[in-house]
């Protein structure tokens, strides 16, 4: 589901995490305040797009999102499998992970092709995300949340909601045979000299062989290589944007 708004600003919603009116949530797009090529709509302070473009973009984004960049936790993806707990709002260093239970914390997650996830414990009301690459997938990241929430906040499977946001599809996303070598046979295919990788199916069975039911679960059928619309880094290269995932309980 995707909304625009006055700044042209095109955001792609949950159709799972629109059910909880206590949550604001949001995966940005290249769409927003006319921003124009190489990085279009960035959301990340790390590609080379001006600092300050940027800064507005993420402030923009964050007002069409429904909330604002004041309540932003960020950090430094590395592409592992750290977590942070996040008590307040903030630049929080490096990490791929972030869990808080407190409301008017907007914690997000960038990507331009890696596995973005969203997670909601709708009882306890703790939320969570996390960004995962194949780096971070062959680490089980998303395992290593999970089994957080329930060892240290009490979460009960059932009552967590995912969304995985647009990735890149298995049918673009090529690697070598020492990347492909480290994931089960299931999510390879071969082609040619090299092999396709399904890196959010990956994340997807984590998830339902974890024990979250098939019906919290919502994936996104969106690949970052084929649509325009989205930012890519193996479409686009070195001048890619990044879009940014935001997940906040309203205070």
């Amino acid at each position: 589901m995707d909304k625009k708004n006055n700044s042209n600003i095109k955001i792609i919603k949950s159709k799972v995490l629109s059910g909880f009116k206590e949550l604001v949530h949001g995966f940005s797009t290249r769409e927003g305040l006319s921003r124009t090529f190489p990085y279009y709509f960035n959301l990340s302070l790390s590609v080379g797009d001006d600092q300050d473009k940027v800064l507005e973009n993420r402030a923009a984004f964050f007002k069409a999102a429904g909330s604002d960049y004041i309540y932003a936790a960020t950090q430094f993806q590395v592409h592992g499998d750290g977590i942070s707990i996040v008590e307040q709002p903030g630049y929080l260093g490096e990490n791929d992970a972030m869990i808080t239970s407190k409301s008017n914390i907007a914690l997000t997650v960038t990507s331009a092709d890696c596995v973005p996830v969203f997670v909601y414990d709708a009882n306890r009301k703790i939320i969570a995300t996390i960004h995962s690459g194949w780096r971070g997938t062959e680490k089980k990241i998303v395992n290593n949340v999970l089994n957080r929430l329930v060892s240290d906040y009490n979460s009960v499977i059932s009552d967590l909601y995912i969304y995985i946001a647009p990735s890149i599809s298995q049918e673009n996303y090529e690697v070598g045979e020492e990347v492909a070598s480290l994931f089960d046979t299931r999510y390879v295919k071969p082609k040619r000299d090299k092999f396709l990788l399904d890196v959010s199916g990956c994340n997807r069975d984590m998830i339902l062989n974890f024990g979250v039911p098939g019906k919290n679960l919502e994936i996104s059928n969106l690949c970052s290589f084929e649509e325009k619309y989205l930012h890519s880094y193996r479409r686009d290269g070195k001048k890619s944007g990044r879009a940014m995932g935001v997940l906040m309980l309203k205070g």
